[in-house]
């Protein structure tokens, strides 16, 4: 009873991780469940030296890893003459609910468009709150790479958001 306590409490944020890593529903929700069942077989081994979420969510972060891994899904890198531009961020929010929605769902869109490591890096960094040297560990590469990574992804997001709010 308690496992699927559990489950019920943290399945959707976990979810949500796995979904940002892998792109894809299924494969998502395949790494999701591996996830759970190897925290609950490794249960003995959370020390409650931080909390119980952030035990778990480190498991699937791995988990989404070493899944995207055995893919052989390799880095991608973008031209080097790319524009230095960077993303702005606006600090007001549109008074159209509808209009600041749909900016979610393009934005969404547009992540989602990533290479895969950009996105990775990108979704470690922004979403999950890790920083380089942990991503750098987490995916087994330096963290200069990673840092290089994150600043060509968020590049390369305004390329994708000016493309796609030119075809909407």
């Amino acid at each position: 009873m308690a496992y699927k306590e559990l489950y019920d409490l943290y399945s959707k944020a976990m979810f949500n991780i796995c979904y940002r890593i892998t792109n894809d529903r299924y494969e998502a929700e395949d790494v999701l469940q591996e996830a759970f069942v190897s925290a609950f077989r490794n249960i003995g081994a959370f020390r409650a030296e931080s909390s119980f979420g952030a035990w778990l969510k480190k498991i699937v972060v791995n988990r989404s890893i070493n899944h995207m891994k055995k893919k052989r899904l390799e880095m991608t890198t973008l031209e080097e003459n790319m524009d230095k531009a960077e993303i702005t961020y606006r600090d007001e929010v549109p008074d159209d609910p509808e209009r600041f929605t749909h900016n979610i769902e393009l934005i969404k869109k547009a992540v989602n468009l990533l290479p895969h490591g950009y996105r990775m890096v990108l979704s470690l960094y922004l979403l999950e709150g890790y920083d380089h040297a942990e991503i750098a560990q987490i995916m087994e590469i330096s963290e200069s790479t990673s840092k290089s990574q994150y600043n060509r992804a968020k590049k390369k997001l305004k390329i994708i958001l000016a493309e796609l709010c030119t075809t909407n």
